[in-house]
């Protein structure tokens, strides 16, 4: 036997142990025998990401109880009103004053066919949504255009094969996935919609590839409805620079907002910080100095002088 094995052979019998005890309680005999130490290590609860739109975006924790699964949120802590978002957003509200973003011009609400039908309109309106996650709001428009010249009704969609709809989407971000999730769901509309589109938030994020920002801008420019915020990556990075919100995750960066910010605000915060963030407020280069917020914004406030003034 190598040395090697006769030490591990050694130490692993001396982590064993043997008692023997009897030991009587209430007439009944109890005997504990030669046993292996083993130590128990409780499962850790698994954090699952939950993202219908497959952006990243809504964190819960399932918890087995009893062979049931719960869900818990991350957080119930209601986020305080900040005290001069009012100030703040009126200076976003004159930066703005030109719309003139992309958002402006190529919006879901913009390049959807308001000629077709109403049916039509909000189906264009929902696809437009889908296509526009992770993608630049002039790929969005273009592709949603070269549907509409292909024929952009359920019907139409439902009988173009999956090659000729990559084709005509592509380059939009994951386009392939994409593919899937406008066959889906399209069909579950024809199906279980009689060719029209959900009205509620609850179902509409039913639907393959629609999670609650989506879910929301739909009801708001398909339904005229406002039922929350939208929170994109615009939104969620804006409001976190500014200290409206301090998150990780723009569905927690919605409903952070939805605590504090006057319902009166919901129709337009969306479309006014995507603007923003298009134009001014950019991920890499921030235009700092030419911002109206500087000598209030956080971010603004932690970089080189040399970046602000």
């Amino acid at each position: 036997m190598s040395q090697s094995k006769y030490f591990t052979r050694q130490k692993l019998r001396e982590c064993t142990f043997t008692t023997k005890s009897v030991k009587k309680r209430q007439g009944e005999h109890v005997e504990s025998g030669s046993a292996n130490l083993k130590t128990h290590v409780a499962p850790k609860r698994k954090k699952q990401m939950v993202d219908n739109n497959h952006s990243s975006y809504e964190q819960i924790l399932k918890v087995k109880t009893h062979g049931k699964s719960t869900v818990q949120e991350s957080s119930t802590t209601k986020t305080k009103e900040p005290s001069i978002w009012k100030e703040q957003l009126a200076n976003i509200k004159e930066m703005r004053r030109h719309r003139d973003a992309p958002v402006d011009s190529m919006g879901c609400d913009v390049i959807s066919d308001k000629q077709a039908s109403p049916e039509t309109y909000r189906y264009q309106v929902l696809l437009s949504l889908m296509l526009s996650s992770q993608t630049k709001d002039e790929v969005t428009s273009a592709a949603l255009k070269r549907l509409q010249v292909h024929g952009c009704t359920m019907e139409n969609i439902l009988k173009t094969s999956d090659n000729a709809l990559g084709e005509i989407i592509c380059p939009v971000g994951f386009w392939r996935k994409k593919v899937q999730y406008i066959k889906k769901t399209t069909a579950i509309l024809q199906k279980e919609y009689n060719g029209d589109i959900p009205d509620t938030v609850t179902k509409l994020c039913a639907l393959p590839g629609i999670g609650p920002k989506m879910a929301h801008l739909i009801m708001k420019c398909a339904w005229n409805e406002i039922t929350g915020i939208g929170v994109d990556t615009h939104v969620h990075r804006i409001s976190n620079r500014l200290g409206w919100v301090q998150t990780k995750h723009p569905e927690e960066t919605r409903k952070a907002l939805e605590d504090w910010l006057p319902r009166e605000c919901w129709q337009d915060i969306n479309h006014l910080l995507v603007g923003f963030g298009q134009q001014i407020c950019q991920p890499v280069t921030p235009k700092c100095k030419g911002c109206l917020n500087k000598l209030t914004c956080p971010f603004a406030q932690s970089l080189p002088s040399d970046k602000v003034n």
